[in-house]
């Protein structure tokens, strides 16, 4: 028994293939095709979608959006290696009819196309739903954390700022004592320090300015990036994982196919505040004034979700387990139980705690003050409930809607459960 062998490579073929038969007929390489001629270049507002009569002759947009669609279906996001892939890969040498953009072609297409790619991503999902590929009905919101191109050093916020004003300021005086030194000599071989100790308080002082402003900023707007202004500092995945400067993309996927209906970046580290910005944009683009919005505990917010149900949108919000360890002995707030047709709550001693007043809460919030001081003073059970004379309960805003939201998650596991498949 032999092995099976291949062709001759110095077989000379007379007739060989075309490139076309290399591709199926139900390949994804002609999915795309099909996708890019269809669209209108020049309302998209694509650079080069119009050919000058003099100069070089660009590429054609069209070419270039089908090599970076192709490269993010094979994760393949690196301009070098989508460069290396039109010379080595059939698919692509198909794609792109031979040609071999060289890499900075292809990096300056997506810096240049920008906004261009966005509303192609929304001509595919309005695309999309013509095709009825969306439910319209279900969807599942989270976030994602994307690396970003700016670094550490180019991360501002209070603490890094004024550490590297009082490095600065402690560098200046140092240099200036320096200058004092040298004055107070006679000798004359000191004038090439003394214009290398000015030259670099000319740089300190420009670097003082430079971080004045950031001072400024940071007290404005709390964290600044330089280099990629909407990322912020966070952890990438998991507590175990370090700190890394990311985006984080918020993502509504539809149930019918699980395909993305729209994003955003969202301003802050945590997923906290963006449902009911998420669920807006989907209801825009699905055309639709209701839908059921699936998310996980880090939506959990009582005016996000207020605002959602407000608008149309039935929350579906995994709620957060309380912190903290309870006590063997000892009853914490999750021992009360509110009830709504009554509007009190219910203590572990069986009392009804009534409404008594408003307060204002340390983060402003304004809380129902729910006590029962009669109850509380003649209590068997006071000891292990408060030291203090009686307990109160504070209700705060938005809590009758995240019981709502909790009762009907309960409800419902097997179409949450849907998120996660």
């Amino acid at each position: 028994m032999v092995y099976k062998t291949g062709l001759n490579k110095n077989q000379i073929i007379l007739l060989p293939p075309s490139l076309d038969e290399y591709v199926p007929e139900d390949h994804i390489c002609r999915v795309i095709q099909a996708f890019t001629l269809q669209l209108d270049m020049i309302a998209l507002g694509y650079k080069y979608a119009e050919c000058k009569d003099t100069g070089c002759r660009p590429y054609d947009p069209r070419m270039l959006l089908g090599l970076y669609l192709y490269g993010y279906l094979h994760r393949v996001r690196s301009s070098r290696r989508l460069r290396d892939e039109t010379m080595r890969n059939v698919e692509v040498m198909w794609l792109m009819d031979g040609l071999t953009p060289d890499d900075k072609t292809i990096c300056n297409f997506r810096t240049d196309n920008c906004n261009a790619l966005r509303e192609t991503f929304l001509v595919f999902v309005r695309m999309c739903r013509e095709l009825k590929l969306y439910g319209g009905e279900v969807i599942a919101t989270d976030g994602t954390k994307f690396r970003a191109n700016n670094s550490h050093k180019n991360n501002h916020n209070g603490t890094t700022v004024e550490r590297e004003l009082t490095r600065i300021a402690k560098q200046i005086n140092e240099y200036m004592a320096a200058l004092d030194r040298r004055d107070a000599e006679e000798a004359g071989d000191g004038e090439p320090d003394t214009a290398a100790i000015k030259a670099a308080l000319e740089q300190l002082n420009k670097r003082q300015v430079k971080f004045e402003a950031l001072r400024a900023r940071v007290t404005a707007e709390g964290e600044v990036s330089t280099v990629d202004p909407d990322a912020r500092l966070m952890r990438s995945g998991g507590d175990a994982r370090g700190l890394d400067v990311c985006y984080n993309v918020q993502t509504a996927v539809d149930a019918r196919h699980c395909m993305i209906v729209d994003f955003a970046v969202a301003g802050r580290s945590d997923d906290k505040g963006n449902l009911h910005r998420i669920s807006e944009q989907a209801k825009e683009v699905l055309e639709v004034e209701s839908l059921t919005n699936l998310a996980d505990k880090g939506y959990y917010d009582g005016a996000d979700i207020a605002a959602c149900e407000a608008s149309g949108v039935t929350c579906l919000v995994a709620k957060p387990k309380p912190g903290g360890v309870k006590k063997e002995e000892g009853f914490t707030r999750r021992d009360f139980v509110y009830n709504r047709e009554k509007d009190c709550y219910i203590c572990p001693g069986k009392q009804e705690l009534r409404y008594m007043r408003n307060q204002k809460h340390s983060d402003g919030a304004n809380c129902r003050v729910y006590a029962d001081y009669a109850a509380c003073g003649k209590c068997p059970k006071k000891e292990k409930c408060t030291e203090s004379d009686s307990r109160q309960i504070l209700r705060r805003p938005h809590e009758d809607t995240l019981d709502i939201v909790d009762e009907r998650t309960k409800k419902n596991r097997e179409l949450y459960r849907k998120r996660g498949g």
